[in-house]
């Protein structure tokens, strides 16, 4: 039986706004395949397939949300997830004052 290697995972990298419209726009052309321009640049291939996706939503050609819509949503989840923490800390407030006022 043929022993399985495991793959050393890659650490987590972030790419400029500009550089992935430069791939999207590579994909685009047709020249290549996803899967060629992925390997040419040392990408994931399915990163380059959401940013190709997610070009598409942005330009109005598929549906989903936009990147702005995305960003948008991302912060009232942080700003929700805030507010709940305020709340329970106002809760536990409320208890142990009333606690000590008997």
């Amino acid at each position: 039986m043929e022993s399985m290697v495991k793959k050393k995972a890659r650490p987590r990298r972030s790419f400029t706004p500009e550089f992935k419209a430069e791939i999207v726009e590579l994909c685009r052309r047709g020249d290549r395949s996803v899967g060629q321009i992925a390997r040419d640049f040392d990408l994931a291939e399915t990163a380059v397939r959401l940013w190709v996706s997610q070009a598409e939503v942005d330009a109005g050609e598929r549906d989903g949300l936009t990147s702005s819509e995305r960003e948008e949503l991302a912060a009232l989840r942080r700003e929700n997830r805030r507010l709940r923490e305020d709340v329970e800390v106002l809760k536990r407030a409320t208890a142990f004052f009333a606690k000590e006022t008997r």
